[in-house]
Protein backbone atom coordinates (compact mmCIF):
# COMPACT_ATOMS: atom_id res chain seq x y z
CA UNK A 1 0.00 0.00 0.00
CA UNK A 2 1.48 3.53 -1.01
CA UNK A 3 -0.23 5.28 2.07
CA UNK A 4 2.76 7.56 3.51
CA UNK A 5 2.47 6.54 7.08
CA UNK A 6 4.75 8.82 9.67
CA UNK A 7 8.46 7.13 10.42
CA UNK A 8 7.45 7.71 14.29
CA UNK A 9 4.17 5.23 13.51
CA UNK A 10 4.11 4.06 17.47
CA UNK A 11 4.86 6.63 20.38
CA UNK A 12 7.61 4.23 21.79
CA UNK A 13 9.34 7.21 23.82
CA UNK A 14 6.74 6.76 27.34
CA UNK A 15 7.51 3.07 26.03
CA UNK A 16 10.95 3.47 26.48
CA UNK A 17 10.28 5.93 29.96
CA UNK A 18 8.31 3.63 31.69
CA UNK A 19 10.18 0.62 30.60
CA UNK A 20 13.74 2.49 32.42
CA UNK A 21 11.71 3.67 35.58
CA UNK A 22 10.62 0.05 35.85
CA UNK A 23 14.21 -1.06 36.63
CA UNK A 24 14.98 1.97 38.57
CA UNK A 25 12.19 1.61 40.83
CA UNK A 26 12.65 -2.52 41.08
CA UNK A 27 16.09 -1.69 42.32
CA UNK A 28 14.90 0.71 45.14
CA UNK A 29 11.70 -1.04 45.95
CA UNK A 30 13.51 -4.43 46.41
CA UNK A 31 16.84 -3.13 47.72
CA UNK A 32 14.55 -1.03 50.55
CA UNK A 33 12.65 -5.33 51.14
CA UNK A 34 16.25 -6.59 51.63
CA UNK A 35 16.63 -3.52 54.16
CA UNK A 36 13.76 -4.25 56.11
CA UNK A 37 14.35 -8.11 55.82
CA UNK A 38 17.75 -7.61 58.08
CA UNK A 39 15.48 -5.18 60.29
CA UNK A 40 14.27 -8.67 61.43
CA UNK A 41 17.66 -10.18 61.78
CA UNK A 42 19.35 -7.16 63.35
CA UNK A 43 16.74 -4.89 65.00
CA UNK A 44 19.61 -2.50 65.55
CA UNK A 45 19.01 -1.52 61.67
CA UNK A 46 16.12 0.64 62.87
CA UNK A 47 18.67 3.23 64.17
CA UNK A 48 16.53 4.00 66.94
CA UNK A 49 14.85 6.23 64.30
CA UNK A 50 10.99 6.73 64.11
CA UNK A 51 10.82 6.89 60.03
CA UNK A 52 13.67 4.01 59.68
CA UNK A 53 11.67 1.81 61.59
CA UNK A 54 10.03 -1.31 59.90
CA UNK A 55 6.90 -0.50 60.28
CA UNK A 56 6.91 3.02 58.75
CA UNK A 57 9.05 1.63 55.39
CA UNK A 58 7.58 -1.52 55.37
CA UNK A 59 4.37 0.31 53.42
CA UNK A 60 6.92 2.10 51.63
CA UNK A 61 8.76 -1.43 50.29
CA UNK A 62 5.50 -2.38 49.20
CA UNK A 63 4.01 0.53 47.30
CA UNK A 64 7.21 0.54 45.51
CA UNK A 65 7.27 -2.90 44.38
CA UNK A 66 3.57 -3.09 43.52
CA UNK A 67 2.65 0.60 42.22
CA UNK A 68 6.32 1.64 41.13
CA UNK A 69 7.88 -1.39 40.06
CA UNK A 70 5.19 -3.46 38.98
CA UNK A 71 3.07 -0.59 37.41
CA UNK A 72 5.42 1.00 35.30
CA UNK A 73 5.87 -2.51 33.94
CA UNK A 74 2.03 -2.53 33.46
CA UNK A 75 2.32 1.07 31.71
CA UNK A 76 5.38 0.25 29.81
CA UNK A 77 3.68 -3.07 28.25
CA UNK A 78 0.39 -2.11 27.82
CA UNK A 79 1.03 1.01 25.81
CA UNK A 80 3.95 -1.34 23.72
CA UNK A 81 1.06 -4.11 23.31
CA UNK A 82 -2.07 -2.32 22.86
CA UNK A 83 -0.13 0.34 19.86
CA UNK A 84 1.78 -3.26 18.06
CA UNK A 85 -1.56 -5.13 18.11
CA UNK A 86 -4.17 -2.76 17.10
CA UNK A 87 -1.82 -1.25 14.45
CA UNK A 88 -1.88 2.36 15.39
CA UNK A 89 -0.47 5.23 17.60
CA UNK A 90 -1.48 5.65 21.28
CA UNK A 91 -4.38 8.33 20.62
CA UNK A 92 -2.58 11.27 22.59
CA UNK A 93 1.18 11.72 23.11
CA UNK A 94 0.48 14.57 25.52
CA UNK A 95 -2.06 12.59 27.77
CA UNK A 96 0.48 9.57 27.55
CA UNK A 97 2.82 11.94 28.84
CA UNK A 98 1.36 13.16 31.79
CA UNK A 99 0.38 9.34 32.94
CA UNK A 100 4.36 8.91 33.37
CA UNK A 101 5.07 12.31 34.57
CA UNK A 102 2.01 11.89 37.10
CA UNK A 103 2.50 8.32 38.16
CA UNK A 104 6.02 9.52 39.23
CA UNK A 105 5.08 12.20 41.12
CA UNK A 106 2.67 9.74 42.88
CA UNK A 107 5.32 7.79 43.71
CA UNK A 108 7.60 10.19 45.14
CA UNK A 109 4.64 11.46 47.13
CA UNK A 110 4.64 8.22 48.52
CA UNK A 111 8.80 8.07 49.48
CA UNK A 112 8.01 10.99 50.92
CA UNK A 113 5.18 11.02 52.92
CA UNK A 114 4.81 7.38 54.07
CA UNK A 115 8.15 7.38 56.30
CA UNK A 116 6.93 10.49 58.30
CA UNK A 117 4.12 8.45 59.09
CA UNK A 118 1.27 9.76 56.87
CA UNK A 119 -0.98 7.27 56.48
CA UNK A 120 -4.78 5.96 55.78
CA UNK A 121 -3.31 2.27 57.37
CA UNK A 122 -4.75 0.41 54.96
CA UNK A 123 -2.67 -2.22 53.17
CA UNK A 124 -2.23 -1.20 49.91
CA UNK A 125 -3.98 1.67 49.98
CA UNK A 126 -1.82 4.01 52.48
CA UNK A 127 -1.43 6.92 50.63
CA UNK A 128 -3.12 10.10 52.06
CA UNK A 129 -6.02 11.80 49.94
CA UNK A 130 -4.20 14.35 48.28
CA UNK A 131 -1.98 11.72 46.68
CA UNK A 132 -5.22 9.39 46.22
CA UNK A 133 -6.60 11.96 44.19
CA UNK A 134 -3.79 12.35 42.08
CA UNK A 135 -3.69 9.06 41.48
CA UNK A 136 -6.94 8.51 40.46
CA UNK A 137 -6.50 11.84 37.75
CA UNK A 138 -3.25 9.71 36.35
CA UNK A 139 -5.38 6.26 36.26
CA UNK A 140 -8.36 7.62 34.93
CA UNK A 141 -5.72 9.43 32.44
CA UNK A 142 -4.44 5.99 31.90
CA UNK A 143 -7.61 4.66 30.85
CA UNK A 144 -8.86 7.30 28.24
CA UNK A 145 -4.96 6.66 26.15
CA UNK A 146 -5.75 2.71 26.53
CA UNK A 147 -9.41 2.47 25.24
CA UNK A 148 -8.73 5.47 23.01
CA UNK A 149 -5.81 3.96 21.29
CA UNK A 150 -8.39 0.87 20.92
CA UNK A 151 -11.15 2.99 19.07
CA UNK A 152 -8.91 3.78 16.85
CA UNK A 153 -7.24 0.63 16.13
CA UNK A 154 -6.79 -0.62 12.27
CA UNK A 155 -7.38 -4.10 12.90
CA UNK A 156 -10.86 -5.44 13.38
CA UNK A 157 -9.94 -7.77 16.10
CA UNK A 158 -8.91 -6.80 19.64
CA UNK A 159 -6.85 -9.29 20.85
CA UNK A 160 -7.26 -11.16 24.17
CA UNK A 161 -3.67 -9.15 26.26
CA UNK A 162 -6.14 -6.15 25.45
CA UNK A 163 -9.05 -7.61 27.32
CA UNK A 164 -6.90 -8.36 30.53
CA UNK A 165 -5.08 -5.02 30.34
CA UNK A 166 -8.44 -3.22 29.50
CA UNK A 167 -9.79 -5.43 32.37
CA UNK A 168 -7.22 -4.77 35.28
CA UNK A 169 -7.73 -0.69 34.15
CA UNK A 170 -11.58 -0.41 34.52
CA UNK A 171 -11.19 -2.49 38.12
CA UNK A 172 -9.04 -0.46 39.65
CA UNK A 173 -9.97 2.46 39.28
CA UNK A 174 -12.89 1.13 40.53
CA UNK A 175 -11.29 -0.40 43.46
CA UNK A 176 -9.03 2.60 44.29
CA UNK A 177 -12.22 5.05 44.03
CA UNK A 178 -14.51 3.52 46.35
CA UNK A 179 -11.82 2.07 49.07
CA UNK A 180 -10.43 5.61 49.24
CA UNK A 181 -13.80 7.34 49.53
CA UNK A 182 -12.97 9.22 52.93
CA UNK A 183 -13.31 12.53 55.17
CA UNK A 184 -10.57 14.44 55.25
CA UNK A 185 -9.66 16.63 58.38
CA UNK A 186 -6.55 17.83 57.29
CA UNK A 187 -4.01 17.84 54.23
CA UNK A 188 -2.45 14.73 55.50
CA UNK A 189 -5.44 13.15 57.30
CA UNK A 190 -8.11 11.42 57.07
CA UNK A 191 -10.69 9.19 57.80
CA UNK A 192 -12.06 5.98 56.21
CA UNK A 193 -15.92 7.13 54.84
CA UNK A 194 -16.97 3.55 56.90
CA UNK A 195 -16.65 1.96 59.79
CA UNK A 196 -16.23 -1.25 61.73
CA UNK A 197 -16.46 -4.65 59.78
CA UNK A 198 -17.95 -2.61 56.57
CA UNK A 199 -14.79 -0.98 56.50
CA UNK A 200 -13.02 -3.89 56.78
CA UNK A 201 -14.89 -5.77 54.21
CA UNK A 202 -14.65 -2.68 51.38
CA UNK A 203 -10.40 -2.85 52.36
CA UNK A 204 -10.20 -6.29 51.61
CA UNK A 205 -12.73 -6.03 48.83
CA UNK A 206 -9.70 -3.60 47.17
CA UNK A 207 -6.77 -5.37 49.11
CA UNK A 208 -7.19 -8.73 47.48
CA UNK A 209 -8.09 -7.29 44.58
CA UNK A 210 -5.33 -5.40 43.89
CA UNK A 211 -3.54 -8.46 43.99
CA UNK A 212 -6.46 -10.19 41.59
CA UNK A 213 -6.63 -7.38 39.15
CA UNK A 214 -3.33 -5.21 39.37
CA UNK A 215 -0.84 -8.01 39.99
CA UNK A 216 -2.84 -11.05 38.18
CA UNK A 217 -5.15 -9.61 35.22
CA UNK A 218 -2.85 -6.90 34.33
CA UNK A 219 0.25 -9.46 33.77
CA UNK A 220 -1.75 -12.12 32.59
CA UNK A 221 -2.33 -9.53 29.11
CA UNK A 222 1.36 -9.16 29.55
CA UNK A 223 1.63 -13.29 29.02
CA UNK A 224 -0.61 -13.25 26.27
CA UNK A 225 1.69 -11.02 24.29
CA UNK A 226 5.07 -11.92 25.44
CA UNK A 227 5.24 -15.49 25.66
CA UNK A 228 3.82 -16.14 22.27
CA UNK A 229 6.43 -13.59 20.88
CA UNK A 230 9.19 -14.86 22.62
CA UNK A 231 8.08 -18.83 21.77
CA UNK A 232 7.74 -17.67 18.36
CA UNK A 233 4.73 -20.01 18.68
CA UNK A 234 0.78 -19.14 18.49
CA UNK A 235 -1.01 -18.99 21.98
CA UNK A 236 -1.86 -22.70 22.58
CA UNK A 237 -5.93 -21.53 22.65
CA UNK A 238 -7.29 -18.68 22.06
CA UNK A 239 -10.61 -19.97 22.80
CA UNK A 240 -9.15 -21.19 26.47
CA UNK A 241 -7.71 -17.64 27.08
CA UNK A 242 -11.48 -16.35 25.93
CA UNK A 243 -13.29 -18.49 28.63
CA UNK A 244 -10.27 -17.64 30.85
CA UNK A 245 -10.66 -13.91 30.71
CA UNK A 246 -14.58 -14.39 31.49
CA UNK A 247 -13.96 -16.87 34.13
CA UNK A 248 -11.32 -14.68 36.03
CA UNK A 249 -12.93 -11.53 36.08
CA UNK A 250 -16.18 -13.02 37.13
CA UNK A 251 -14.76 -14.98 40.30
CA UNK A 252 -11.72 -12.87 41.38
CA UNK A 253 -13.62 -10.03 42.99
CA UNK A 254 -15.46 -12.02 45.71
CA UNK A 255 -12.08 -13.48 47.19
CA UNK A 256 -11.39 -10.62 49.60
CA UNK A 257 -13.23 -11.81 52.85
CA UNK A 258 -10.52 -14.78 52.71
CA UNK A 259 -8.34 -11.93 54.58
CA UNK A 260 -10.85 -11.99 56.92
CA UNK A 261 -11.58 -15.57 58.61
CA UNK A 262 -12.20 -15.54 62.26
CA UNK A 263 -12.96 -11.63 62.47
CA UNK A 264 -16.31 -9.37 62.92
CA UNK A 265 -16.88 -10.24 59.40
CA UNK A 266 -20.57 -12.45 59.54
CA UNK A 267 -19.65 -15.96 59.03
CA UNK A 268 -21.84 -16.26 55.85
CA UNK A 269 -19.32 -13.66 53.83
CA UNK A 270 -16.29 -14.94 54.81
CA UNK A 271 -17.69 -19.07 53.98
CA UNK A 272 -18.27 -17.00 50.04
CA UNK A 273 -14.87 -15.91 49.80
CA UNK A 274 -13.77 -18.98 50.98
CA UNK A 275 -16.22 -20.94 48.04
CA UNK A 276 -14.92 -18.10 45.26
CA UNK A 277 -11.59 -18.62 46.50
CA UNK A 278 -11.60 -22.71 45.49
CA UNK A 279 -13.56 -21.61 42.39
CA UNK A 280 -10.99 -19.72 41.25
CA UNK A 281 -8.41 -21.83 40.71
CA UNK A 282 -9.61 -23.96 37.57
CA UNK A 283 -9.74 -19.96 35.61
CA UNK A 284 -5.87 -19.69 37.70
CA UNK A 285 -4.85 -22.95 36.28
CA UNK A 286 -6.34 -22.77 32.75
CA UNK A 287 -4.60 -19.57 32.00
CA UNK A 288 -1.27 -20.82 33.32
CA UNK A 289 -1.75 -24.52 31.28
CA UNK A 290 -2.41 -22.01 28.02
CA UNK A 291 0.95 -19.94 28.44
CA UNK A 292 2.82 -23.40 29.17
CA UNK A 293 1.38 -25.16 26.58
CA UNK A 294 2.30 -21.93 24.10
CA UNK A 295 5.74 -23.66 23.95
CA UNK A 296 4.56 -27.17 22.35
CA UNK A 297 7.22 -27.74 19.67
CA UNK A 298 9.11 -24.87 21.29
CA UNK A 299 10.85 -26.52 24.44
CA UNK A 300 14.07 -26.53 23.34
CA UNK A 301 14.65 -22.97 23.49
CA UNK A 302 14.57 -22.84 26.99
CA UNK A 303 17.91 -24.84 26.56
CA UNK A 304 19.66 -21.05 24.60
CA UNK A 305 17.03 -18.75 25.55
CA UNK A 306 17.60 -16.92 29.43
CA UNK A 307 14.34 -14.41 28.22
CA UNK A 308 11.89 -17.86 27.16
CA UNK A 309 13.16 -19.07 30.52
CA UNK A 310 11.58 -16.47 32.78
CA UNK A 311 8.55 -16.29 31.11
CA UNK A 312 7.99 -19.72 31.50
CA UNK A 313 8.83 -20.06 34.96
CA UNK A 314 7.03 -17.17 35.85
CA UNK A 315 3.82 -19.50 34.85
CA UNK A 316 5.27 -22.15 36.80
CA UNK A 317 4.97 -19.79 39.90
CA UNK A 318 2.12 -18.37 38.55
CA UNK A 319 0.45 -21.81 38.83
CA UNK A 320 2.04 -22.76 42.04
CA UNK A 321 0.58 -18.94 43.82
CA UNK A 322 -2.51 -19.99 42.46
CA UNK A 323 -2.87 -23.68 43.91
CA UNK A 324 -1.54 -22.06 47.50
CA UNK A 325 -4.06 -19.16 47.76
CA UNK A 326 -7.17 -20.78 46.98
CA UNK A 327 -5.81 -23.69 49.51
CA UNK A 328 -4.82 -21.06 52.58
CA UNK A 329 -8.45 -19.51 52.22
CA UNK A 330 -9.84 -22.66 53.52
CA UNK A 331 -11.12 -21.85 57.07
CA UNK A 332 -9.17 -25.21 58.42
CA UNK A 333 -5.78 -24.08 56.68
CA UNK A 334 -5.92 -20.60 57.59
CA UNK A 335 -6.77 -20.91 61.26
CA UNK A 336 -2.74 -22.55 60.90
CA UNK A 337 -1.34 -19.78 57.89
CA UNK A 338 -3.08 -16.63 59.11
CA UNK A 339 -0.99 -13.92 60.59
CA UNK A 340 2.33 -16.13 59.97
CA UNK A 341 5.00 -15.94 57.69
CA UNK A 342 3.37 -18.37 55.21
CA UNK A 343 1.15 -15.39 54.27
CA UNK A 344 4.35 -13.49 53.31
CA UNK A 345 5.93 -16.50 51.53
CA UNK A 346 2.65 -16.57 49.86
CA UNK A 347 2.56 -13.44 48.73
CA UNK A 348 6.50 -13.45 47.59
CA UNK A 349 5.78 -16.71 45.56
CA UNK A 350 3.31 -14.68 43.38
CA UNK A 351 5.62 -10.88 43.95
CA UNK A 352 8.84 -12.25 43.21
CA UNK A 353 7.86 -15.87 41.09
CA UNK A 354 4.94 -14.73 39.04
CA UNK A 355 4.60 -10.57 38.61
CA UNK A 356 8.83 -9.65 38.90
CA UNK A 357 9.64 -12.97 36.84
CA UNK A 358 7.20 -12.13 34.07
CA UNK A 359 8.05 -8.26 33.95
CA UNK A 360 11.62 -8.55 33.48
CA UNK A 361 10.99 -11.68 30.92
CA UNK A 362 8.82 -9.05 29.08
CA UNK A 363 11.32 -5.97 29.59
CA UNK A 364 14.10 -7.87 27.78
CA UNK A 365 12.19 -8.73 25.26
CA UNK A 366 10.74 -5.07 24.73
CA UNK A 367 13.92 -2.97 25.81
CA UNK A 368 15.96 -4.16 22.52
CA UNK A 369 12.93 -3.09 20.39
CA UNK A 370 12.08 0.32 21.64
CA UNK A 371 15.58 1.17 21.75
CA UNK A 372 16.29 0.49 18.31
CA UNK A 373 18.91 -2.89 19.10
CA UNK A 374 19.14 -6.43 17.87
CA UNK A 375 18.93 -8.13 21.10
CA UNK A 376 20.08 -7.26 24.92
CA UNK A 377 23.94 -5.82 25.88
CA UNK A 378 24.61 -9.45 27.15
CA UNK A 379 22.63 -12.62 26.70
CA UNK A 380 25.04 -14.21 29.83
CA UNK A 381 23.95 -11.71 31.90
CA UNK A 382 20.45 -12.25 31.46
CA UNK A 383 21.03 -15.72 32.02
CA UNK A 384 23.11 -14.71 35.89
CA UNK A 385 20.04 -12.88 36.20
CA UNK A 386 17.79 -15.44 35.73
CA UNK A 387 19.56 -17.84 38.08
CA UNK A 388 19.96 -14.80 41.29
CA UNK A 389 16.02 -14.85 40.60
CA UNK A 390 15.00 -18.06 41.03
CA UNK A 391 17.60 -19.18 43.60
CA UNK A 392 16.44 -16.24 45.14
CA UNK A 393 12.43 -16.54 45.28
CA UNK A 394 13.13 -20.18 46.53
CA UNK A 395 15.31 -19.20 49.02
CA UNK A 396 12.62 -16.66 50.47
CA UNK A 397 9.33 -18.89 49.94
CA UNK A 398 10.85 -21.58 51.43
CA UNK A 399 12.25 -20.20 54.23
CA UNK A 400 8.75 -18.39 55.29
CA UNK A 401 7.31 -21.79 54.35
CA UNK A 402 9.02 -23.42 57.58
CA UNK A 403 8.96 -20.20 59.24
CA UNK A 404 4.86 -19.88 58.96
CA UNK A 405 4.03 -23.22 59.87
CA UNK A 406 6.07 -23.55 62.71
CA UNK A 407 5.08 -19.86 64.61
CA UNK A 408 1.26 -21.28 63.38
CA UNK A 409 1.91 -24.71 65.77
CA UNK A 410 3.81 -23.07 68.10
CA UNK A 411 1.07 -20.29 68.42
CA UNK A 412 -1.92 -22.73 68.78
CA UNK A 413 -0.05 -25.46 71.03
CA UNK A 414 -1.30 -25.53 74.82
CA UNK A 415 -0.48 -27.52 78.28
CA UNK A 416 -2.64 -29.91 79.89
CA UNK A 417 -4.08 -26.66 82.09
CA UNK A 418 -4.83 -24.85 79.01
CA UNK A 419 -2.14 -22.43 79.21
CA UNK A 420 -0.03 -21.76 76.04
CA UNK A 421 2.96 -24.04 75.59
CA UNK A 422 5.37 -21.03 73.97
CA UNK A 423 5.72 -17.67 75.03
CA UNK A 424 5.52 -15.29 71.44
CA UNK A 425 9.30 -14.25 72.51
CA UNK A 426 9.73 -18.15 71.79
CA UNK A 427 7.88 -18.34 68.36
CA UNK A 428 9.89 -15.42 67.40
CA UNK A 429 13.51 -17.03 68.21
CA UNK A 430 11.92 -20.03 66.41
CA UNK A 431 12.04 -18.00 63.54
CA UNK A 432 15.13 -16.62 63.62
CA UNK A 433 17.08 -18.73 60.84
CA UNK A 434 14.21 -18.46 58.73
CA UNK A 435 14.80 -14.69 58.48
CA UNK A 436 18.03 -15.01 58.27
CA UNK A 437 17.47 -17.44 54.76
CA UNK A 438 14.62 -15.02 54.02
CA UNK A 439 17.10 -11.99 53.54
CA UNK A 440 19.49 -13.55 51.85
CA UNK A 441 17.13 -14.69 49.26
CA UNK A 442 15.56 -11.14 49.32
CA UNK A 443 19.51 -10.00 48.35
CA UNK A 444 19.93 -12.66 45.33
CA UNK A 445 16.76 -10.89 43.81
CA UNK A 446 17.81 -7.58 44.50
CA UNK A 447 21.27 -8.57 43.00
CA UNK A 448 19.67 -9.80 39.76
CA UNK A 449 17.72 -6.31 39.48
CA UNK A 450 21.09 -4.45 39.84
CA UNK A 451 22.67 -7.04 36.78
CA UNK A 452 19.70 -6.22 35.34
CA UNK A 453 20.55 -2.43 35.20
CA UNK A 454 23.85 -2.72 34.00
CA UNK A 455 22.58 -5.12 31.25
CA UNK A 456 19.82 -2.28 29.99
CA UNK A 457 22.30 0.58 30.40
CA UNK A 458 24.67 -0.79 28.33
CA UNK A 459 22.08 -1.60 25.69
CA UNK A 460 20.38 1.69 26.18
CA UNK A 461 23.88 3.69 25.25
CA UNK A 462 24.29 1.71 21.96
CA UNK A 463 20.94 2.61 21.08
CA UNK A 464 19.49 4.02 17.81
CA UNK A 465 15.97 5.32 18.87
CA UNK A 466 15.40 6.27 15.51
CA UNK A 467 16.21 3.02 14.02
CA UNK A 468 13.09 1.80 16.62
CA UNK A 469 10.68 3.94 15.30
CA UNK A 470 11.41 3.38 11.55
CA UNK A 471 10.97 -0.58 12.30
CA UNK A 472 7.54 0.78 13.49
CA UNK A 473 6.96 2.45 10.51
CA UNK A 474 7.89 -0.86 8.45
CA UNK A 475 5.61 -2.70 10.57
CA UNK A 476 2.44 -0.41 10.19
CA UNK A 477 3.38 -0.52 6.46
CA UNK A 478 3.35 -4.07 6.06
CA UNK A 479 -0.14 -4.53 8.13
CA UNK A 480 -1.48 -2.88 5.35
Amino acid sequence: MSTAISPTAYNYKVVRQFAIMTVVWGILGMGLGVFIASQLVWPELNFGLPWTTFGRLRPLHTNLVIFAFGGCALFATSYYVVQRTCQTRLISDSLAAFTFWGWQAVIVGAIVTLPLGYTTTKEYAELEWPLAILLAIVWVTYGLVFFGTITKRKTKHIYVGNWFYGAFIVVTAMLHIVNHASLPVSFFKSYSAYAGATDAMIQWWYGHNAVGFFLTTGFLGMMYYFVPKQAERPIYSYRLSIVHFWALITLYIWAGPHHLHYTALPDWAQSLGMAMSIILLAPSWGGMINGMMTLSGAWHKLRTDPILRFLVVSLAFYGMSTFEGPMMAIKTVNSLSHYTDWTIGHVHAGALGWVAMISIGALYHLIPKVFGRQQMHSIGLINTHFWLATIGTVLYIASMWVNGITQGLMWRAINDDGTLTYSFVEALQASHPGFIVRALGGAFFAGGMLIMAYNVFRTVRASNPAEAEAAAQIAVVGAH
